[in-house]
């Protein structure tokens, strides 16, 4: 297609306004370095007039480089029945010395009325004024048409003046906003050709919240509907259930509609650009998010894996290379031994050619998946598993045995007569080649003191294994019927400071389920560091 569609990322202003997200001003002014090599056009750094942390922001963006990306700030229209001269929050917006000034006007009769508390004529009159006497200023103004979609559907000739007035005030771009997130796809495509009606060449633009599920449908049928800019947020980030997404919607413009919004180098940056918004905002990426999730290219069933291997668009809609993600082959019991194989050659290892340990492979996963273990997230264990079917496999260590004691104990105490104190202690039996060693210690509950006496069996012939830390673990209940005695997984995440691997074990016994995970961590960290 030859339409421009420009990309107006909100996630400093908008995003930040998700529940738990609280950005620093040096991760705000990151965060813009980011977007800016994604190649977005333009970037919503928050609104001057609310925190002075905001304020701050746009005095110090000014000292980056940016290569593609402007900055804007939002801001809104004049109070009722002031002029435009004496509103504090234009003021604001002015002192910030930015380009452009989006700002947000009610164009919904309804709202005006219920939340403004003044007449649809003060709010025209307010929506001009305002744009008009920054683009005086000399500020470039987006018009950003609050409640446009409700306000089209309760009211549509108040809300196409409010747009014919923002056109006559001179701004450059109508952002119709879907602000409660509840319009339908449908609805957005007879709105934004009406929008387009009307704007008289002015670009029309699409502000989607994901309330109903539709942030980005509704994002698509209106650029289908000539709309040319879209806003969203990194993530879909945003208040209540977020905004529409810019890692869908920006592949879907590109790779669906071929609307070049970005370049191909620039597309590749996008999954990096996704988990590293994510981290600063101390959130989890979601591994299912399409296109950037970890698992947005992970194939499961043997079925599908067989395809993949002949042909690698038989079960994937793109190529995951186009937007710096990965194919992603995990093994479980529903796999087939082509799921072995190649998984064996993405963890760099060569299975026999004539199929028989892929096949012992298969078979041992799928035994080892009725008892309860679990490899497509636990890829640790599973490369244990390739490297010990092999002949020569010689493990760095072997467990003889352990013991475990948890002891109730009474201290004295300043604050009364005693108080109860849980002690644990784990007494550890393991064998490095030909000698054994006999280890005890304490820990902060069972798990923690046998990862202890492990590691203090096997410091004096792998000192590095002190640097490993247990991230994460978590426990399972399978199948509840047997109550305390049912089956358990644990799951375990391990990190060097560098790199983070995964381990898992099951059992009926939450103690031995938790050492075959342990073991499996320091197992694993041995042999990617040669040390056996």
């Amino acid at each position: 297609m030859d339409q421009l569609v420009q990309i107006y990322d909100t996630t400093l202003r908008d995003g930040a306004q998700r529940e738990g997200i609280s950005f620093s001003l040096a991760d705000k002014l990151h965060i813009v370095q980011k977007l800016d090599e994604l190649g977005v056009h333009y970037i919503e750094g928050g609104w001057p007039g609310s925190n002075p942390k905001d304020a701050e922001f746009f005095t110090q963006v000014k000292s980056l480089h940016l290569k593609y990306a402007r900055v804007a700030a939002f801001g809104s229209t004049r109070k009722p029945n002031t002029r435009p001269e004496n509103d504090a929050n234009l003021k604001a917006l002015l002192d910030t010395g930015m380009p452009i000034a989006t700002l947000v006007g009610k164009n919904s009769s309804v709202q005006v009325e219920q939340v403004l508390k003044t007449s649809p004529e003060e709010n025209l009159a307010m929506i001009y004024d305002s744009i008009r006497y920054l683009k005086e200023k000399g500020m470039e103004v987006f018009h950003d048409a609050e409640h446009f979609f409700d306000g089209y559907l309760a009211d549509k000739e108040y809300a196409l003046e409010c747009l014919r007035t923002a056109v006559k005030a001179g701004a450059t771009s109508l952002v119709l906003c879907d602000t409660n997130g509840g319009a339908m796809p449908d609805d957005v495509a007879r709105a934004v050709k009406a929008a387009c009606k009307v704007a008289g060449g002015v670009q029309v633009g699409m502000h989607a919240h994901n309330d109903g599920g539709l942030g980005v449908a509704n994002t698509m049928a209106a650029v289908k509907a000539g709309a040319t800019q879209v806003q969203g947020t990194i993530n879909g980030y945003g208040e209540r259930c977020g905004n529409a997404n810019l890692c869908v919607i920006i592949p879907n413009l590109k790779l669906k509609m071929g609307i070049n919004c970005i370049s191909d180098q620039q597309l590749i940056k996008i999954t990096e650009a996704a988990r590293y918004v994510s981290e600063v905002a101390n959130l989890m990426p979601d591994p299912f998010m399409p296109y950037v999730g970890a698992n947005a290219f992970s194939h499961k069933a043997g079925f599908h894996v067989n395809a993949l291997s002949k042909w690698k668009g038989s079960y994937q809609h793109v190529d995951p290379e186009l937007v710096g993600n990965q194919l992603r082959i995990t093994v479980s019991e529903l796999s087939g031994k082509q799921n072995i194989v190649m998984k064996a050659g993405e963890l760099g290892l060569k299975l026999s050619e004539d199929g028989k340990e892929a096949q012992k492979l298969l078979e041992q996963v799928k035994l080892q998946e009725s008892l309860g273990f679990q490899y497509d997230q636990a890829e640790a264990s599973f490369e244990l598993l390739i490297r010990r079917v092999k002949p020569d496999y010689v493990p760095p260590f072997k467990l003889v045995d352990f013991m475990l004691v948890v002891e109730k104990r009474r201290r004295p105490s300043s604050r009364s007569a005693s108080v109860d104190e849980m002690l644990s202690e784990a007494v550890v039996k393991v064998t490095v080649g030909d000698r054994m060693i006999h280890t005890a210690a304490e820990g902060n509950g069972p798990v923690n003191a046998l990862d202890a006496a492990l590691r203090k069996a096997l410091v004096e012939f792998y000192p590095q294994l002190a640097k490993i830390k247990l991230v994460d673990y978590k426990v399972r209940i399978l199948e509840g019927s047997a109550g305390t005695a049912s089956q358990v997984r644990v799951l375990i995440e391990s990190s060097d400071g560098a790199n983070e691997w995964h381990t898992v074990g099951s059992s009926t016994n939450i103690i031995e389920a938790s050492w075959l995970a342990l073991a499996d961590s320091l197992e694993y960290w041995l042999l990617k560091h040669n040390t056996n």
